[in-house]
């Protein structure tokens, strides 16, 4: 019995995950902004609701938990310990195990978009299983989120621990910002041509109306700029944008994601 994964569309761009298995009635769902389309689809179904997994507090990953418990009061909420999670029902830390849907998943703290952000990684339940994680706003496809609690020094830790997953591991992260997070790096990098390959890529998958996630681990180290802020490519760039006044990873790091936060795509 394997897992599979379906994405529900979610206000402007986001994803909320449905996690289902074969032969289960039960489903769990991952970052539920809105009840509304999780409902539906489980009406429609006829499924029910077993847990919800939580990356973080913000509402747009949040604002629908109070409804699914109306409609499914047995279901576990599984979130980091802030209060500001309605209903949480299990509060979990680093490196914590727990079982969801009767396959194991590993707890990953990755601070930095915000203090309390955690992420969920599973090697699968069986031998031919492509290992997946649910990064909510830290690490998207070809980005990483913006720093609203963290330090850049956290931040970037966050991202090296989920570059250090295996580079089959999928990534479902929360938001479909693939082609803008492309958009930038083409401009720090326009003739990289892993950049270029992907960009082509989901342009198609975006014009056919699909997401462009999951991505994985091993696309994101040659697509996503801030897992390669190591490179002498990037270190020269950011170098010759802001000066040479650079010392370490975390200060090209730091200059990029400001980079970033200033681009108009």
């Amino acid at each position: 019995m394997t897992l599979h994964i379906t994405a529900i569309a979610a206000f402007a761009d986001n994803y909320i995950w449905v996690i289902g298995r074969e032969g289960r009635n039960d489903v769990a769902v991952v970052d539920p902004g809105d009840a509304t389309p999780v409902l539906a689809l489980l009406k429609e179904s006829g499924r029910t609701l077993s847990d919800i997994l939580v990356t973080h507090h913000h509402s747009d990953h949040t604002g629908g938990i109070r409804d699914l418990l109306t409609a499914f009061p047995e279901a576990h909420v599984i979130g980091p310990d802030n209060d500001r999670i309605p209903a949480l029902t299990m509060r979990v830390q680093d490196n914590q195990e727990i079982t969801i849907l009767g396959c194991n998943f590993q707890v990953l703290t990755v601070p930095g978009h915000t203090l309390d952000h955690i992420a969920f990684f599973t090697e699968g339940d069986t031998n031919d299983s492509q290992p997946f994680v649910f990064c909510g706003d830290t690490l998207f496809s070809s980005g990483c989120g913006r720093l609203l609690e963290g330090t850049y020094a956290q931040l970037l830790h966050s991202l090296q621990r989920l570059a250090a997953l295996p580079e089959k591991t999928r990534v479902y992260c929360t938001h479909e910002y693939t082609l803008s997070n492309l958009r930038f790096a083409l401009h720090v990098e326009p003739d990289n041509i892993d950049y270029l390959e992907r960009m082509k890529e989901c342009t198609i998958l975006r014009s056919e109306g699909h997401p462009t996630l999951p991505s994985t681990i091993g696309v994101e180290l040659r697509t996503n700029p801030f897992l390669r802020c190591h490179s002498d490519s990037i270190s020269a760039i950011i170098q010759t944008q802001f000066g040479p006044l650079l010392a370490s990873e975390l200060d090209v790091f730091a200059r990029l994601r400001q980079w970033k936060d200033n681009f108009q795509a």
